[in-house]
């Protein structure tokens, strides 16, 4: 609805903040890091470390930390990262708001023993495998910018296998989310570009089947401070919540 953020949005809307915060650089190392230890340490042959190479790129991050990041995911850099594991978990939040979180971690105790320190000095809670993830579906997401014909988008996205869109406002003009199956991601932001429009990322998201509306001030500002909390933690590479708030509560609650 207008005026209302969805969880896409907002994360766009932190995502400037944490920039400033400074934590940009550390997020998009970690997202370089899955995507090497993942697939080949190549970007070539390698969709999901291209993308990210690319976003880490626009973020202005030197090439010495990127080569660095890919290293470390390929397990040639320093000792210990051929340990490295990725580990969902899941909580509640404030108010019974679920969260799904992805970690790459090298000591299982270590990441759930801060995930829960994080969870409980923020009125939420840790909870077992299974509680919440049934909420959420993972989607394969190209972010297009410049979008100025929705017919046009329409048409091009179902040519190149998408199953739905949204339109969204990013920097001041119009683009879109375009979803599709996981596996059909790098066709899909490959068509999209063919098409001439401007990928801007291309990435899995999870996407929750249900949402919370979060109206209470104080609500809004734990779930936030909460956000924060997990996505300072190290180990934790994306944090995906089922809460929607007004974009007045929002930048309220930022602040």
């Amino acid at each position: 609805m207008a005026g209302h953020s969805k969880w896409a949005n907002i994360k766009r809307q932190k995502a400037r903040v944490d920039a400033v915060k400074g934590k940009t650089f550390a997020r998009i190392s970690r997202e370089i890091i899955v995507a090497a230890r993942t697939g080949v340490p190549d970007p070539a042959g390698n969709f999901q470390l291209r993308t990210a190479i690319e976003k880490a790129k626009a973020a202005g991050i030197p090439n010495d930390n990127i080569e660095r990041a890919i290293a470390k995911g390929a397990g040639t850099f320093g000792s210990g990262n051929d340990a490295l594991e990725a580990i969902r978990y899941e909580g509640y939040g404030p108010g019974g708001v679920a969260i799904l979180i992805e970690a790459l971690t090298d000591n299982r105790n270590r990441t759930a023993a801060d995930l829960r320190a994080a969870f409980s000095k923020n009125g939420g809670n840790l909870g077992e495998t299974g509680c919440v993830s049934w909420m959420f579906e993972q989607k394969g997401v190209a972010t297009v910018t410049g979008v100025t014909d929705e017919d046009a988008l329409l048409e091009a996205s179902l040519e190149a296998g998408a199953e739905s869109y949204e339109l969204t406002e990013m920097d001041d003009q119009m683009g879109a989310d375009v979803f599709c199956a996981v596996s059909d991601l790098e066709p899909l932001s490959q068509a999209l570009q063919d098409k001439g429009y401007s990928v801007q990322h291309a990435e899995l998201r999870w996407i929750p089947g249900n949402s919370l509306d979060v109206s209470d001030a104080e609500q809004a500002r734990s779930l936030l401070k909460l956000m924060d909390a997990l996505e300072d933690l190290d180990d934790v590479q994306t944090v995906t919540a089922n809460f929607e708030m007004s974009d007045e509560l929002m930048a309220v609650s930022m602040v």
